[in-house]
C-alpha cells in the first residue's frame, strides 16, 4: 500500500466527524436554558462572544443596571443593550413587540406583573442556573424538571423617606396611622407609577378603604415621577416627605452625607426583582449566561452595594408580597383596585 493510499484512508476515516460537525445544528434556546453540564459558562461564553451581545429589559434604577452591565461586558466580552423602565413602561412595550412579532428582548429583570404577563402568553423560556440552589421556595417560580420560570435577584421595600431638615422628628411616623397626625398635613407626596398604587394596597389590606378616605384630609400632591426622582426631590428639599420611597433609595443617599432617612410602616410592600429568559430571545447564549451572572455572587455582590434587599435576609420589618398566590387575571384587578384609590387620594376634597 503506498504512502498517498494510507493518507487518504486516514483522511478518509475522520470525514463523517468532520461533516457532522458542518452540518450539526446550533442547541436550542431551551437546550441552553436547561444545560447543566461542567462547562456550561465555558460553553456559553463563547456562544455569546459570536452573538456579540444581548437585549436586557429592566426596572432596575439609578447606576445599578449600568454597574451590572459594565461588569459582564468587562467579564465576557459581550455588549448589554439596556432598556431601562418602570415596570407599567415595560409591560406596554413587551406588549407592542409581542402583538408586532417583533422580538428584541433577550433577558427581562422586573417585579412580576410582567413575568406572569410573559408566562400567560407563553413568551417565556424555564430555565436553571448554577446560582439558584441558594433561593428559598418564595424567591422562585418552579416550572418542573429543576427548571423555573423566574428567579428574585433583588428586593425593594417601600416605605416613609423624608427629609431631616425639614420634617420635625415630632411628625415621623412609626406606622400608617401616624400618617394621618395633623402635623403631617400637607407636608407629604406620592408618586403615581405603580410604587404609588402598591403602597395604597398595603395601605388597603391592612386599614381599609375608611382609612385612605381619612387620608386624603391630609393634602397630599402627587407627582408622576419615579420612586428614585421623588427620593432626590426629598434630598433637594422640594419635598419634605413621601410613604412611597424605595429603602435602598434613600439608604444609598443617606450613605452620601445626604438629609435623608427611611423607616417602615405597618407592612412593607416588596417589589420583588426577578430574572427571566424571553422564549424568543435574539442572542440565547448570551442571555442565559447574562442570567446566570445577574444570580452569581459578581451579579449579586453589584446590587448588595446599592443596598438592594435579599428574600433570605430579615431586616426588621414585615414584608408583604402583593403578587403572591394570584394568577395574572387576579392580579389586574387587585391593581385596577390599587390604582382608583391613588387617583382617589390625590382628589381634593371640597
Amino acid at each position: 500500500m503506498t504512502i498517498n493510499l494510507l493518507l487518504l484512508l486516514y483522511l478518509f476515516s475522520f470525514l463523517p466527524a468532520a461533516l457532522h460537525a458542518q452540518t450539526a445544528k446550533p442547541p436550542t434556546l431551551a437546550e441552553l436554558a436547561s444545560y447543566t453540564g461542567a462547562d456550561r459558562e465555558k460553553m456559553l461564553a463563547a456562544g455569546a462572544k459570536k452573538e456579540g451581545k444581548l437585549t436586557w429589559y429592566t426596572a432596575l434604577a439609578g447606576e445599578s443596571y449600568r454597574e451590572l452591565a459594565k461588569a459582564f461586558e468587562a467579564k465576557y466580552g459581550v455588549q448589554v443593550e439596556s432598556y431601562r423602565a418602570t415596570s407599567k413602561d415595560l409591560i406596554s412595550k413587551f406588549l407592542a413587540e409581542a402583538q408586532a412579532k417583533r422580538y428584541l428582548m433577550d433577558v427581562a429583570e422586573s417585579s412580576l406583573p410582567l413575568l406572569m404577563l410573559m408566562q400567560a402568553l407563553k413568551l417565556i423560556q424555564p430555565f436553571t442556573s448554577p446560582h439558584i440552589g441558594r433561593l428559598i421556595p418564595d424567591a422562585k417560580e418552579e416550572a418542573g424538571k429543576g427548571l423555573i420560570y423566574w428567579g428574585t435577584v433583588r428586593e425593594s421595600y417601600m416605605g416613609f423617606a423624608y427629609n431631616k431638615n425639614k420634617l420635625p422628628a415630632n411628625a415621623v411616623p412609626k406606622n400608617y396611622d401616624d400618617l394621618l397626625k395633623p402635623a403631617l398635613k400637607g407636608r407629604m407626596s406620592f408618586v403615581t407609577t405603580d410604587t404609588g398604587s402598591r403602597t395604597v394596597g398595603g395601605m388597603l389590606l391592612t386599614k381599609g378603604e375608611e382609612y385612605l378616605k381619612r387620608l386624603r384630609g391630609q393634602e397630599i400632591t402627587m407627582h408622576s415621577v419615579s420612586g428614585q426622582a421623588l427620593n432626590d426631590m426629598i434630598i433637594g428639599g422640594e419635598v419634605e416627605a413621601s410613604p412611597t420611597i424605595f429603602r435602598n433609595h434613600a439608604l444609598v443617599a443617606a450613605q452620601k452625607k445626604a438629609p435623608v432617612a427611611w423607616v417602615p410602616m405597618d407592612i412593607v410592600p416588596a417589589s420583588a426583582g426577578s430574572a427571566a429568559l424571553s422564549s424568543q430571545a435574539p442572542h440565547p447564549h448570551a442571555a442565559v449566561l447574562f442570567v446566570d451572572f445577574l444570580f452569581s455572587p459578581d451579579g449579586q455582590k453589584i446590587l448588595e452595594a446599592f443596598d438592594y434587599g435579599s428574600p433570605a435576609k430579615e431586616y426588621g420589618f414585615k414584608r408583604w408580597y402583593a403578587e403572591k398566590g394570584l394568577n395574572i387575571q387576579q392580579l389586574e384587578k387587585e391593581i385596577d383596585k390599587w390604582e382608583r384609590g391613588l387617583r382617589d387620594l390625590g382628589r381634593r376634597q371640597g
